[in-house]
C-alpha cells in the first residue's frame, strides 16, 4: 500500500482539502499522479500546529483529472476507511469554525 505525506500549514488549507461528505471523512490532495478509483493508500497527515504525523488508511473515491471544465486542480479525494488515530475528529476540531462557511473547497 502506497504512503502519502500531507502537511497543512494552516486551518484554511485544511478546510479547502477536507471532504466531509464521506461517511468517515476524507481529504482531497493535488497530485499529477494517476490513481484508479478504489486504490488504498495510507495517508500521513501533519495538521496545523501539530508536531507529528497521524495516519489513516484511505481509499481513492474521487478523481479530478487534468483539464476539467470548471478549472479545478488535478488531484484525488480519498475517503477514510480505517481511522484508528481519529484523524477525522482532529481535522474537524481544527476547522470547526469554518465548517459552515460558503468558501469553496478544492472538491466543491
Amino acid at each position: 500500500m502506497e504512503s502519502i505525506y500531507l502537511e497543512y500549514e494552516n486551518e484554511m488549507d485544511l478546510y479547502e482539502s477536507y471532504m466531509p461528505f464521506f461517511t468517515k471523512g476524507g481529504l482531497f490532495f493535488r497530485t499529477d499522479e494517476l490513481y484508479d478509483m478504489g486504490v488504498e493508500l495510507t495517508l500521513y497527515v501533519m495538521l496545523p500546529d501539530s508536531l507529528e504525523y497521524t495516519s489513516v488508511r484511505t481509499q481513492v473515491s474521487w478523481v479530478t483529472p487534468y483539464g476539467t471544465q470548471n478549472g479545478n486542480d488535478m488531484g484525488v479525494g480519498v475517503s477514510f476507511v480505517e481511522d484508528i488515530e481519529n484523524v477525522n475528529q482532529q481535522i474537524e476540531r481544527v476547522i470547526a469554525r469554518l465548517l459552515g462557511s460558503h468558501t469553496p473547497t478544492l472538491s466543491m
